[in-house]
């Protein structure tokens, strides 16, 4: 089978290579899946650099998430030769077939196809976690997302509109936002460079964001500290900027805000009643719906380096896609 393997850890991708490999062996508790589309994320990215906090030994199969079809499965799992599945494992997704944890898929909301499915569930569940089950929020909130172009902040906005909050989305491109007017579903698109936190005060009529969602961290995280209203959270997604930022305690403390730190996988992982019901209500809102990825573009996997570079470069407004099977 066709699977990108990591062989060496580099900054270029130059230790990275579409080979053959023998597909995998499924072992008990694992589901064994025919992979038709999967999604990049920026983790897959770090991975490869060695700059993720989880540190995979190489060589391996890179990828996150994927969507396909059940090739073989336990007995009582739920999963059944034919089921159109997506989810995935920390690796192992950019390949044509991929073995993962039964407790790492779920079925393809009805409506989506295998695009749609490869991209659901990372970026939706980052964002679900992070505005509803860390910040608490409720229809007629405002919410502030930046890095907006980028796949999970767009998830944000989307899930943050679908549950009546008020968003206005913050981008560093000028050609970006014209993009992000058209194609997302922010009540405003502003400029996220200098004091931004004026622009947040006028559309807010003051009252500023009682959630925050940052990808972006470094001089956005700065500023971002000054869009918090009082008693709201400021959520740290990632440092996508490349600066992980410092704060002076004494500014949550005078504006009487939280700082909360997100990272979903591991949030599910420790609580999996909450990562389930998660995943039912993302999947939910998609059946009918009310949410929907953003896909930038479709490439076929054998054009792997187009779509890591086109994230790399921040060209990006949505997820890349790959077409496993061509």
């Amino acid at each position: 089978m066709h699977a990108l393997r990591v062989n060496e850890l580099s900054d270029d991708l130059s230790g990275v290579e579409l080979g053959d490999l023998p597909a995998p062996e499924r072992q008990p508790g694992e589901v064994l899946v025919r992979v038709r589309a999967a999604s990049l994320n920026f983790p897959d990215l770090l991975m490869m650099r060695g700059e993720y906090q989880f540190k995979p030994d190489p060589p391996f199969t890179s990828g996150l998430e994927l969507a396909g079809e059940v090739i073989d499965a336990d007995a009582g799992s739920g999963f059944a030769a034919g089921d159109r599945v997506m989810g995935g494992n920390k690796t192992g997704a950019f390949a044509e077939i991929a073995s993962v944890p039964q407790g790492g898929l779920s079925r393809i909301p009805e409506g989506l196809d295998f695009a749609q499915g490869a991209a659901l569930g990372a970026a939706y569940s980052t964002a679900y976690t992070g505005l509803v089950e860390l910040g608490g929020l409720t229809a007629g909130q405002w919410v502030l997302v930046t890095g907006a172009s980028g796949g999970v902040a767009l998830a944000a906005i989307d899930l943050a509109k679908a549950l009546g909050a008020k968003v206005i989305a913050a981008t560093g491109s000028p050609g970006k936002r014209a993009m992000l007017e058209e194609r997302s579903r922010a009540d405003h698109v502003i400029l996220a460079e200098g004091r931004f936190r004026e622009r947040v005060a006028e559309l807010t009529g003051g009252a500023l964001c009682d959630i925050v969602f940052d990808p972006v961290g470094g001089d956005v995280f700065d500023e971002c500290t000054r869009c918090v209203a009082f008693g709201g959270k400021l959520v740290v997604v990632g440092f996508a900027g490349g600066r992980i930022a410092e704060v002076a305690t004494n500014i949550p403390l005078i504006k009487g805000f939280s700082i909360v730190g997100l990272r979903a996988g591991e949030y599910a992982r420790r609580f999996p009643e909450r990562g389930r019901a998660i995943a039912a209500e993302i999947a939910r809102l998609a059946e009918a719906g009310r949410i929907a990825p953003a896909i930038d573009r479709t490439l076929p996997l054998s054009h792997w380096r187009e779509g890591f570079e086109a994230m790399a470069n921040r060209e990006l407004v949505g997820k890349v896609v790959f077409d496993v099977s061509r």
